[in-house]
């Protein structure tokens, strides 16, 4: 799902309340964020009803992503109970996405990420 400056609040940061949110911030000319997307998704597909994954183009929504001070994209945040819990920035391997993917379940039960290990 794309996210917007008009939506944000209530699809990040009111939604994280009851499911985590990852946000991808991209922008349409990164080949790095093309490459990290397709991740991602698959990754977040394999945790469907338990996280949800949306997009922000930071070219487009500018006042966002300075807002949560992205210098460098691809840029990926975790939202959990309207505060980001886990972030990083680059493509990463495919199995540093899921490792990352696995946390942000693992916070509605306050484990520490070693859940799913």
């Amino acid at each position: 799902m794309d996210v917007t400056e008009s939506n944000f609040a209530t699809a990040v940061i009111d939604r994280s309340h009851s499911l985590p949110v990852v946000v991808d911030f991209w922008a349409g000319w990164c080949a790095p964020c093309r490459q990290l997307g397709p991740v991602l998704e698959r990754e977040a597909s394999k945790r469907s009803g338990r996280l949800e994954l949306v997009k922000l183009d930071v070219d487009a929504n500018p006042t966002v992503s300075r807002s949560y001070g992205i210098q460098g994209i691809p840029a990926v945040k975790a939202f959990h109970k309207g505060h980001v819990v886990a972030e990083f920035v680059g493509v990463q391997p495919a199995a540093a996405v899921e490792r990352f993917s696995r946390l942000t379940p693992s916070v509605r039960g306050g484990a520490t990420g070693s859940k799913g290990r």
